[in-house]
């Protein structure tokens, strides 16, 4: 009988295939079998994120919760960001965790598992070249890493700190994993680094040098390919050829995620983001010219230390300008190894709670008027859902949710659609 498996992942798409990693891995010494109950695992994994401190301070309790639920002989593996920055602590302070594997050091996965105690948090090790074995968890999309690590120095960002200096893996091994994924039957590749736009900037070997622009064209080519997606290119590396192969290139999903973070150059200076507000708008606003109908989603940081109530507003209105189809916005969270956890002039939990509740009220306006320009539009969507209430949904070339009525059969196919009905986050839509 194959052995099962409960697995618990946080954070971002790059947790999501660390995961799908480490099931590989354990299938390459023996089946695993996934269960959704950690009380029947024989492994329960936890997949830390760190960028924020909430989910670090709910690990342990929910490490107790699993104490209590798993069986006999069972065994817990903390994994992840907050593997990384943490070790040996988690141990010390949970000892009945049996391993710690930090998120640049998946490929040691059996060894950390069958060596008790084991802690194995090496940021500087390299896996770039590493042959992980095959499993998604979505046949029909394909996460695949095009670098590992992170050399910007966000002074909010903990990453650099557990996932190491950014080393590009070569071109011809993530073209191999492409036409892999495409002749399993994956429709849609998403490609995945810290700072895709920033690929080709450091190899371990001597691979040929390559663009972020070029490796885009490469990937289009390869056969059975439909749909390419990537995620987070950095606004300072957002150059005109890059814009004009996104924008030319058929292939790839008209959807742009571009990390505000603030809308202040004074905030952005101190968190050493390398752009301006000026540079970020007109970045925004060629990509609105050459793409009208694209897609763009950010990420913004309320109450940075020293934020003034006149950063805040430019923040607000670089959102008024933009019209972001959607924000992923967070208070500020003090992240140990930053600078910015020693910068002074604080925000207060209240204020930065109500700026932080004044900016989604904005979005939540900013996205209803896109909402009712909606209707009427048509849109290509890859379907990979069946709902219970008799409707099918996927995801738009433009990233958004769609549903329409329909059954199984429609499950994998790339359809045109009118929306009938649109939200802020889900729309619905008729078959065409």
């Amino acid at each position: 009988m194959s052995k099962k498996l409960f697995i618990e992942t946080f954070g971002c798409a790059m947790n999501t295939r660390d995961s799908e990693h480490m099931i590989a891995e354990l299938n390459k010494e023996e089946p695993y079998e996934l269960t959704m109950d950690a009380s029947q695992a024989d492994l329960i994994l936890v997949n830390t994120c760190s960028v924020r401190e909430k989910p670090v301070q709910k690990l342990f309790s929910e490490l107790g919760q699993y104490k209590k639920q798993k069986k006999e002989g069972a065994k817990i593996g903390v994994t992840g960001c907050t593997a990384s920055h943490l070790g040996a602590q988690i141990i010390q302070k949970a000892p009945y965790v049996d391993f710690v594997l930090g998120a640049r050091n998946v490929s040691k996965l059996a060894h950390a598992l069958h060596t008790p105690k084991a802690v194995e948090i090496d940021i500087d090790y390299d896996e770039s070249q590493y042959a992980f074995g095959e499993y998604r968890s979505n046949p029909l999309k394909a996460y695949i890493n095009i670098s590992i690590g992170c050399d910007k120095q966000c002074t909010f960002c903990i990453v650099p700190h557990t996932r190491g200096d950014e080393i590009s893996i070569p071109q011809e091994l993530i073209l191999r994993e492409a036409q892999r994924a495409v002749d399993s039957g994956a429709k849609e590749l998403f490609l995945l680094g810290q700072n895709v736009n920033n690929y080709g900037r450091r190899f371990s070997d001597n691979s040929q040098k390559s663009s972020f622009t070029q490796l885009l064209r490469e990937v289009s080519r390869i056969d059975g390919v439909e749909r390419i997606r990537f995620t987070s290119p950095h606004p300072l590396h957002m150059d005109d050829a890059f814009l004009e192969e996104f924008a030319s290139n058929d292939k790839i999903c008209k959807s742009m995620h571009m990390p505000l973070q603030s809308g202040s150059t004074a905030i952005l200076h101190a968190m050493k983001r390398g752009y301006t507000q000026e540079w970020f708008l007109n970045r925004a606003k060629k990509l609105r010219q050459m793409v009208p109908n694209v897609h763009i989603s950010t990420d913004i940081i309320v109450a940075f230390p020293g934020e003034s109530l006149e950063d805040f507003e430019a923040t607000l209105d670089v959102m008024r300008e933009v019209q972001f189809e959607q924000i992923f916005s967070f208070k500020y969270s003090p992240r140990p190894h930053t600078a910015a956890i020693h910068l002074p002039n604080a925000i207060e939990e209240a204020e930065a709670s109500r700026r932080l509740t004044q900016l989604q009220a904005l979005n939540d306006e900013l996205l209803d008027t896109l909402a009712a320009k909606r209707v009427g539009n048509r849109e290509r969507v890859l379907f990979e859902e069946l709902k219970s209430d008799g409707y099918v949904q996927g995801r738009a070339d433009s990233n958004m949710l769609i549903k329409v009525k329909g059954s199984e059969e429609l499950l994998g196919t790339l359809r045109d659609v009118e929306i009938t009905q649109a939200g802020r986050v889900g729309n619905v839509a008729k078959l065409l």
